[in-house]
């Protein structure tokens, strides 16, 4: 059989309010059981069969960013940012799993101390900073923003002087490389934590891919280094130390992945940081290899969401919403393609699917 173009039927057991609920979890052992009959009623093949490669990558669509009662909620402007998102893409799986061949999950994955936590610093009297504020070289120069001294032991092996080093160089090095500044956040999915897992329906949608067209459910983990932010699953933000030793590296494993497969898909929060600067980096590469490859990259415009924070005056004191849009744009100048989940496979530009 060739891979289905056709859209399916969302299966029985599906329901779109699940993407609402924070605690919802998929029955994996049922969904395995459900999804021989499904395959078999709805004639798809299993994915080994696929003569060609449609990858969806999923990037960070896990429950601190994707409920209101997650740590770091994308809401985006309407309020129901992430909310929606999931259940849109829960809906694209189901609807497109004859063709999807692949599906990678990302997993944003941290610890209590890392250098983008309010945990990892202290001010001047050595009370702790707080999320939502920017650390920059020059205010660690003035001991306004200091590492946490009780991190050295199990970091440096007590070296402080080492790491005061290496944070002034970690700020200096974003701030030459012209992203942004440190910005420090709340405590998000750290690991262990229910905030860690993927929101529920997404979940349940990436499992019954799996079973149904016997692939594995992929997932690619990043975030884990204390000394450096990872928004991109691609590459940390920084790869060296201030003493010229290597700090992190590129998952160029996962970037050949993605640039052998015929199409690649790409969804998930949030559109204005871990998205767009994976995409940013998937197309920096493309660049340096061919320029054409990017109209093999098709972003799904409608199941992502900016970063917004409430002032709580019915305002915000935060709003990355332009960055997105921006970012977006680039892309598609680039080549990439624009799209909708609800758009039809068959209307995809430059998509040819056998």
């Amino acid at each position: 059989m060739k891979t289905q173009t056709k859209e399916l039927p969302l299966p029985g057991f599906y329901r779109p309010n699940h993407a609402e609920l924070y605690g919802y979890g998929p029955n994996a052992g049922k969904l395995q059981e459900t999804a021989a009959t499904w395959r078999a009623a709805n004639d798809i093949s299993v994915a080994a069969t696929d003569k060609f490669n449609l990858h969806l990558l999923l990037i960070d669509v896990q429950k601190d960013f994707c409920f209101p009662e997650g740590s770091l909620y994308v809401a985006g402007r309407t309020g129901r940012g992430a909310v929606d998102d999931s259940r849109r893409i829960a809906e694209f799986i189901y609807k497109n799993l004859g063709a999807l061949t692949n599906v990678t999950a990302t997993l944003d994955t941290h610890f209590a101390y890392q250098i983008f936590f309010p945990s990892f610093w202290v001010d001047q009297d050595d009370k702790p900073l707080t999320a939502y504020r920017e650390v920059t070289r020059e205010q660690i120069e003035r001991g306004q923003a200091r590492p946490n001294p009780a991190v050295a032991k199990w970091l440096c092996g007590g070296n402080y002087p080492w790491l005061l080093k290496q944070v002034k160089y970690y700020c200096e090095e974003l701030e030459r490389a012209g992203k942004y500044t440190l910005y420090l956040w709340p405590p998000h999915c750290l690991l262990g934590s229910d905030g860690h897992a993927l929101a529920g329906v997404v979940q349940e949608a990436r499992l019954f891919h799996s079973y149904v067209r016997g692939m594995q459910s992929w997932a690619e983990v990043k975030g884990g280094n204390p000394l450096t932010e990872n928004y991109s699953v691609m590459r940390p933000e920084v790869l060296s130390r201030h003493d010229g030793q290597p700090l992190a590296q590129r998952n160029t494993q996962f970037l050949k992945t993605l640039l052998t497969a015929d199409a690649v898909v790409i969804a998930g929060q949030a559109a204005s940081h871990c998205v767009k600067s994976s995409i940013d980096d998937l197309l920096g590469e493309i660049v340096a290899q061919d320029a054409a490859l990017a109209r093999k990259v098709y972003l799904l415009t409608d199941c992502m969401s900016a970063v917004t924070v409430p002032n709580g005056k019915g305002g915000f004191a935060a709003d990355f919403t332009p960055q997105a849009e921006a970012a977006l744009k680039r892309f598609a100048d680039a080549g990439m393609h624009l799209v909708k989940s609800t758009d039809p496979l068959a209307s995809w530009p430059d998509l040819r699917i056998a």
